[in-house]
């Protein structure tokens, strides 16, 4: 009996010291998180930058009237098609023909006295410089006449080319005051077309004059228009907080309308450096920020917060964030952590 019970310690300690481990061992193996990987590589691409805007003309125009008043008719309409020179609207011109009145009054008797001071200086009866004085009257008689006949002349507002009217800013027997707008134009006819864009301060920063672009409207969704853009503001819009890109259409494009609202993608000249991942490896994005796990060699995750440059059909470009990567986790990253240890699976 003695004897059997010596031959089963080794077996008891032999389980014993084998218990643990493999329990240990198991642990392990449930901690590891399993992953997909892939390769990083940053390559050039040649990107696109998606822009929306509202098409207008290079010659658009706030007409006003030179003086105040009261506005006795506004002739035409928003829409309405307009000839150079035709009256648009007008004032109440009963103060301002009075004021002509009386400029050519103040004009003739100013004339009137300086011949009576020009006869009598002949005959020596007036100094010279009463002669001077008189003759000055007159002068200063005569281009008060001149700025009252501008006034009037400006007192009713013409089209000042073929075009179109926009916008009306004001209302027949309302009271407005030197170059107060009342009619905004355009000569669709003759301008060339614009489109004018918000874009962020990154954008900008990647756009340049001469950079080519792509446009196309909702009511023409198969009509591509080619277009350049020729500036970009230097200061932001305080109203929409972006700034303003300025695309000019090339050719002439006859169903383009003021107003009218378009998109497209502008191609930048020049490459940029980025590297292209799938979207399921982004966590937490917000705007052009968010969060990846890569690992190397060491079979521990790392969580890595990326700059955002672009998104893709398919693709996330990112700018920075991912230098001396080795990995990128391309699938488990919903469960991991920073320092999880992770396998790698095909």
């Amino acid at each position: 009996m003695k004897k059997e019970f010596y031959m089963l310690i080794p077996l008891f300690v032999s389980l014993a010291s084998c218990g643990p481990t493999d329990s240990t061992e198991k642990t392990i193996h449930a901690d590891t998180i399993p992953v997909k990987v892939m390769a990083l590589e940053r390559k050039p691409v040649a990107l696109s930058i998606p822009v929306s805007g509202r098409f207008t003309t290079d010659d658009e125009t706030m007409l006003s009237f030179k003086t105040g008043g009261i506005i006795r008719r506004i002739l035409v309409e928003e829409g309405t098609r307009v000839s150079e020179g035709q009256v648009l609207a007008t004032l109440d011109l009963t103060e301002m023909n009075a004021l002509v009145k009386q400029a050519s009054l103040a004009e003739e008797k100013a004339r009137r006295d300086y011949e009576r001071a020009e006869r009598l200086y002949r005959d020596s009866v007036a100094t010279r410089e009463m002669f001077e004085n008189a003759r000055t009257a007159w002068d200063l008689a005569t281009e008060q006449l001149k700025t009252a006949k501008f006034n009037d002349q400006y007192s009713v507002i013409r089209a000042t080319g073929d075009g179109y009217v926009l916008m009306k800013l004001a209302a027949e027997g309302q009271l407005v005051g030197p170059g107060t707008p009342v009619l905004q134009v355009n000569s669709a006819a003759n301008g060339k077309w614009l489109l004018k864009a918000g874009i962020s301060d990154r954008d900008r920063a990647l756009i340049s004059a001469g950079d080519k672009a792509v446009l196309y409207t909702d009511v023409h969704p198969d009509r591509r228009i080619s277009a350049t853009v020729i500036r970009r503001s230097e200061s932001i819009d305080p109203m929409s907080g972006t700034f303003t890109l300025v695309l000019e259409v090339d050719g002439r494009v006859p169903e383009l309308a003021a107003g009218m609202f378009g998109k497209g993608e502008v191609f930048p000249s020049g490459n940029t450096d980025v590297w292209e991942i799938p979207y399921e490896a982004v966590l937490d994005g917000n705007g052009q920020e968010g969060y990846v796990f890569v690992t190397g060699n060491n079979g521990i995750a790392e969580k890595r917060s990326i700059k955002i440059h672009t998104l893709t059909p398919g693709k996330v470009l990112v700018s920075s964030g991912l230098e001396k990567a080795g990995l990128l986790i391309i699938s488990g990253s919903a469960y991991l952590n920073d320092q999880s240890p992770v396998r790698i699976i095909r």
